[in-house]
């Protein structure tokens, strides 16, 4: 497990450097200043200035050997439409509130979708199994920004129950939690009932069963553990669908995280936080991947990591 921990890492820190090079090739690819009609205002002396601070008076090339020294040194810089601030401020700024608001949907769709999963696999009313296979097809098959912009309608603006600006109070959090997680919700529901259908009907289960092993423990003790394993896998991609839906999500409740940092800086082209924000999800997003696979294997002892493809 060591060695294949140490080789997908290794890949991970391959895929961060092809990332940050990416980026930083295309943001130079795009045509026009950075700085807009801002320049247009200003002396030749102060341009000049201006473009020597962000080292862009340099050749490509040279800028490139700056920008991977700089983000070794996990230096990214000032921003560009925030004068006087840094890069790294703005991310410690805008993580604890992304963070928080991931955790709250992280652990509301692994909840609920397992619950739901469970019910569906188990109940024999068919109207309750099909219930909740309609609500995991809709909630695949919608948007999350349909989700966050019908609720917020309903909810904040002709009802008025709860609130839908910023993340002030634990109210807050509701609306863009629950628009966040109906998809993962969706997925783990979907995943938990195929598996716990299967399991059901497994030697095993029989047995437990013929020696009136209590449903509850049979579940929770037999099935349920089977039932993880795909769950915990899908827990990687469940994060990095956070992650990345936070941008809109967070746009729409007006939420100062993450995600909206990142939307505000390519509308506003400020290439410094662009760059520091697509590494900074690349490199949460592998390392959560790394995760998921290292405990699907702890769950799941069958599993030889070693002789998976690195992913």
């Amino acid at each position: 497990m060591l060695k294949y921990a140490a080789k997908r890492l290794g890949m991970g820190l391959v895929t961060l450097f092809v990332l940050a090079t990416a980026t930083f090739f295309l943001m130079k690819a795009i045509p026009g200043s950075p700085f807009g009609a801002e320049v247009s205002q200003m002396s030749a002396a102060a341009v000049e200035k201006l473009y020597e601070k962000y080292d862009l008076d340099k050749s490509i090339p040279e800028q490139y050997v700056i920008y991977i020294k700089n983000v070794l040194h996990n230096d990214f810089g000032e921003s560009m439409t925030r004068k006087g601030i840094s890069v790294n401020s703005i991310i410690a700024k805008a993580l604890p509130i992304t963070a928080k608001l991931g955790g709250v949907a992280f652990v509301f769709s692994m909840v609920t979708g397992i619950v739901l999963g469970i019910i569906a696999a188990l109940s024999k009313r068919q109207w309750v199994q099909n219930s909740v296979m309609i609500f995991a097809t809709v909630g695949v098959s919608v948007p999350s920004f349909l989700y966050a912009l019908m609720l917020m309608t309903v909810f904040g603006v002709i009802l008025q129950w709860l609130p839908f600006i910023g993340l002030k109070t634990p109210l807050h959090y509701i609306l863009p939690a629950f628009s966040l997680s109906l998809y993962p919700i969706s997925m783990v529901a979907r995943l938990v009932r195929s598996s716990m259908t299967e399991a059901m009907k497994q030697d095993y289960m029989v047995l437990a069963k013929s020696k009136g092993t209590s449903p509850i423990k049979l579940i929770v003790k037999h099935a349920l553990k089977n039932c993880l394993i795909p769950v915990v896998t899908y827990a990687g991609p469940l994060v990095a669908y956070l992650m990345t839906g936070s941008f809109v999500i967070e746009s729409i409740f007006s939420i100062p995280g993450l995600g909206g940092e990142f939307v505000t800086s390519v509308t506003n082209r400020d290439y410094p936080l662009i760059m520091a924000l697509t590494i900074f999800f690349g490199a949460f997003i592998i390392f959560t991947n790394l995760v998921s696979d290292l405990l699907t294997a702890m769950i799941d002892p069958r599993i030889k990591l070693e002789k998976r493809k690195a992913a």
